[in-house]
Order: structure tokens, then C-alpha cells, then sequence
């Protein structure tokens, strides 16, 4: 069984009931989940050793939310105990043509006041497989930073593939920032995951008569930009999502997989989405696409399962993605009619 570590920060999440504005809510909801620790939930959920790595208080909280992961066979013996907080994010869930609204509290969180001193990657990465993280996990500080700069070194150094998806949040740090630190961290990475926004965020890099908002995706300028950051950083995998945003409710679902040994882009099916939760949507693609990788299927194979497994979680209230290979596969397969399983 393959081995997977992510890193990351583990989060309380707090929302209103159903579709409600913060501003009409009298009462709120809370389940955990990060960008990370929703990929080690998939992974174990794919009968992977996925192991989830991160600091949390030594209360209450900090044990339920680690009783969040446990629940679906992470393995949580290498998160760290202390600090004072546990990091929150608020979510009002769009609808139609109203965006969803995150708010994030998480300033002084246990992970972010984490120092190298805490985690020793040599133990944690023994007899491991692959690494993985994000682009929101740096953001934290400095000291984050140079957290993620020694897991990758020590990862390295054993020959563990690493992957990381580039994840802008721009209520974290600004692009400057992004640019310096993920330019640094990108040269040990050997799979890169990104999507319509994050590559220009971070590195400038943009697809040419493409428009989001619009729902307008030229697959030209998509490979123009996967080859662009695997000329870049030397990545051997370059993995884009591509999001047509019809509205809050409605989106166009597919991926894009460069392999730059062999030279080949291949593109996923399109998924037409209802969505019920879009949050975790992006993880659950990393946790589809580690898992394929792995299981060395095909270029094309990887990407259609990575791309049915998020489409999946969409459908799925929470961070974590709650489903199974052979669901993935059928779903990868065409079955996607969504009749009643008797």
C-alpha cells in the first residue's frame, strides 16, 4: 500500500444552515476541514496510508477535530500538539447567481505559530511514498515557509515524490509574496496542480482568450500555460482544473494532465454540476489524482478519474469527499445518470 503525507492546516468550519446570509443566521454549524487534510481523507477513503501532518491545541477542539480525520482512517499520529487556537473559517453558501463568502480567523492558530523545531521530517517521511501540500499552507508566515521548505528537502532527499497545488488566496498574502515564496518551494515539486486563476496569480502566467466568468475555455492557451510552468520549475506533471462558472449553482467540471516526458496533454469529459457543496472541490481533484498516479493508470486515465472525483464531492455537504474507487470509476466509466443504487 502506497504511503501519502500531506501538511497543512486544519481548520473549524462554521456556517449557517442550508443557504441563509451570515446576517440572517441564528445559529451556525461547525465541521473541520483544509486543503490538505481533505486530500488525506480521500486518499484513505481509496485505501491509501494517508497520513496528515499539522499542529493543534492539546483541548477539546483540537482532539475533535483530529477525531474528524480519524473517523476515515487518517492516520493522525504525526500531528503536533500545542498551541493556543484552532484555526476557523466562516462559510455563507451561494446560491444561483450569489457567490459564496469565506471569512477566515486564523490568525495566531497553533500551525501558524508553529517553528521548524516542531516537526522532524525524517520521521515523518520514513518509508513514505509521496508529499504533498499547497499554496495555502506557506501563506500562514514566514515560518511556514520554511516549514514547507524542510519537509520538501527532507522529501527529496529520499526520493519522495512531491506535489503541490498553488491555491491563491489573496486574504492570505499578495502575490508578491505568493511569487517569492512558491518560486522558492516550486523547485522541489514534482507534480503541480493549479487551476484557471492561480498560475497568473502567483507566476503571471495566464491563458490566452479564455474567460472564466464568461465560461469560455481555449484549450491552446491551457497547454501555452502548463508548459510554461513545467519549462519553469522542471515539474514532470502539470494538472489544471478548468471551472465554467454559469453561476453558484451551475459549473462546467474538467481537467487538463500534461505529461512532459511523453509530451501529452489530455483532456477530460465535461461535467455539467449542480453543486450542493463546492468547497473542497479542487482537493478532492488532488486526492483523485495522487491516487491514479499511484496506481499507475494512464495520462488520460488519471485525469478522468482525478475530474469524476471531484464532480462527485461536489455533490457532497462538508470539506471531505466521502466516496469510493469503484463510485469514482463508474462515474469515470459514463454511468453518470445518478439512478438509485438497489
Amino acid at each position: 500500500m502506497a504511503r501519502v503525507v500531506t501538511f497543512g492546516e486544519l481548520m473549524m468550519r462554521l456556517q449557517p444552515f442550508n443557504y441563509e446570509r451570515f446576517v440572517q443566521a441564528s445559529n451556525l454549524e461547525f465541521t473541520f476541514g483544509g486543503g490538505e487534510a481533505n486530500v488525506s481523507v480521500s486518499l484513505a477513503n481509496y485505501g491509501v496510508d494517508s497520513v496528515y501532518v499539522t499542529k493543534l491545541p492539546a483541548h477539546a477542539l483540537g482532539q475533535c477535530a483530529i477525531n474528524s480525520l480519524r473517523r476515515y482512517g487518517v492516520d493522525t499520529t504525526k500531528i503536533v500538539r500545542g498551541g493556543d487556537r484552532i484555526g476557523i473559517y466562516f462559510n455563507e453558501k451561494g446560491a444561483s447567481q450569489r457567490g459564496s463568502v469565506c471569512i477566515y480567523d486564523r490568525a495566531h492558530s497553533a500551525i501558524q505559530e508553529a517553528t521548524t523545531a516542531d516537526f522532524d521530517w525524517d520521521k515523518i517521511l520514513d518509508g513514505a511514498d509521496w508529499f504533498h501540500f499547497t499554496g495555502i499552507t506557506p501563506a500562514l508566515g514566514p515560518n511556514v515557509v520554511e516549514i514547507c521548505r524542510e519537509a520538501c528537502k527532507a522529501a527529496k532527499a529520499k526520493g519522495v515524490k512531491i506535489s503541490c497545488d498553488l491555491n491563491y488566496r489573496g486574504k492570505l498574502w499578495t502575490r508578491e509574496q505568493a511569487r517569492a515564496a512558491m518560486t522558492d518551494l516550486c523547485q522541489y515539486v514534482d507534480v503541480c496542480i493549479s487551476n484557471e486563476e492561480d498560475a497568473k496569480d502567483v507566476f503571471g502566467i495566464e491563458a490566452e482568450k479564455t474567460d472564466i466568468y464568461a465560461g469560455e475555455i481555449n484549450r491552446e492557451g491551457y497547454k501555452s500555460v502548463a508548459k510554461q510552468l513545467a519549462d519553469k520549475f522542471h515539474f514532470e506533471k502539470v494538472a489544471i482544473t478548468l471551472r465554467e462558472s454559469h453561476s453558484a449553482s451551475d459549473n462546467g467540471w474538467s481537467a487538463m494532465l500534461y505529461d512532459v516526458a511523453s509530451g501529452e496533454y489530455a483532456f477530460s469529459k465535461k461535467y455539467e454540476l449542480r453543486i450542493v457543496d463546492r468547497v473542497g472541490g479542487g482537493d478532492s481533484f488532488g486526492g483523485g489524482l495522487i491516487y491514479a498516479l499511484l496506481a499507475g493508470k494512464s495520462t488520460q486515465a488519471a485525469v478522468e478519474f482525478a475530474v469524476a472525483a471531484s464532480a462527485l464531492k461536489h455533490s457532497i455537504e462538508g470539506d471531505y469527499n466521502m466516496m469510493t474507487i469503484a463510485e469514482v470509476e463508474k462515474l469515470a466509466g459514463g454511468d453518470g445518470s445518478g439512478r438509485i443504487q438497489r
